[in-house]
C-alpha cells in the first residue's frame, strides 16, 4: 500500500465542502483509515452546498458517514472539537498525514500562530511538531497580505499549500470533474494511487496544425 495508511480530514468553514467529501469518499475506497474532524462553521457550509446533512454528535456522524462512503465498520472515526483524547492530539498516536479541506483562512491563521483552540488546530499543530505531512487547501479570493504571509510562513515550516484551484486541461464536463481535479491532486501530493486525473504528458495529443 502506498501512501499513508492513517490520515486526519479536517473541514472547516471555507467554500469547497464537496472536496472534503469527494476526499473521504476516496480514502475510502483506498481503505485508508479516515479521523475525521469538522468545525461547525463547516457543517454549515456543507449544509448549504449540498445535501449532505450531518448529525452533530460525532458517534451518529460516523455512522452517517460509514453509510454514506460504505466504509468498513471503524474506518472512519469522528472526533468532536474539545476531543482531547483523540489519536490526532498527541504526536505518540497522530497519524502520519493531515489534510484541511476546505482550510478557511481563519484556520490557515491559527495555524499559522499555534493557536491550539480545538482539536482541528491541535492537529495541525501536532503535524507541524512532528514534522509530519500536512497539506491544507484554502478556498478564498482574493487573498489579502495577511493570507499570504501565512500561508508563506507554513511552506517555509514544510506544509503543502494546494489551493482549490481546479485547472482545465483535462477538458472538464461536469462540476464534479472540476473537484475531482483539486481532490487527485491532493491525493497524489499523499502518494496515493488515484485515476481522476492522468498525469501531465500521459495522454496528451498533439495537434498536426
Amino acid at each position: 500500500m502506498s501512501g499513508p495508511e492513517r490520515i486526519t480530514l479536517a473541514m472547516t468553514g471555507a467554500s469547497g465542502a464537496q472536496y472534503g467529501l469527494r476526499l473521504l469518499d476516496c480514502l475510502v475506497q483506498e481503505e485508508r483509515e479516515v479521523h475525521f474532524l469538522i468545525s461547525k462553521a463547516a457543517q454549515l457550509v456543507m449544509a448549504t452546498e449540498t445535501d449532505v446533512a450531518l448529525p452533530a454528535k460525532p458517534q451518529a456522524m460516523a455512522q452517517f458517514l460509514t453509510e454514506y462512503t460504505g466504509a468498513a465498520p471503524g474506518q472512519i472515526r469522528v472526533y468532536g472539537k474539545e476531543d482531547w483524547m483523540a489519536p490526532a492530539a498527541s504526536g505518540s498516536g497522530a497519524p502520519t498525514a493531515m489534510v484541511v479541506v476546505p482550510c478557511s483562512t481563519g484556520t490557515l491563521s491559527a495555524i499559522a500562530t499555534g493557536a491550539c483552540n480545538n482539536l482541528i488546530e491541535r492537529a495541525a499543530d501536532v503535524a507541524l511538531k512532528e514534522r509530519r505531512q500536512l497539506i491544507l487547501v484554502p478556498r478564498e479570493a482574493p487573498y489579502s497580505s495577511i493570507h499570504l504571509e501565512n500561508m508563506l510562513k507554513l511552506s517555509n515550516l514544510g506544509v503543502t499549500i494546494l489551493p482549490a484551484s481546479p485547472g482545465f486541461y483535462h477538458q472538464p464536463q461536469t462540476l464534479d470533474d472540476l473537484v475531482d481535479f483539486v481532490v487527485a491532486r491532493i491525493l497524489n501530493c499523499l502518494g496515493i494511487p488515484q485515476d481522476m486525473l492522468p498525469r501531465w504528458g500521459e495522454h496528451h495529443m498533439v495537434s498536426d496544425d
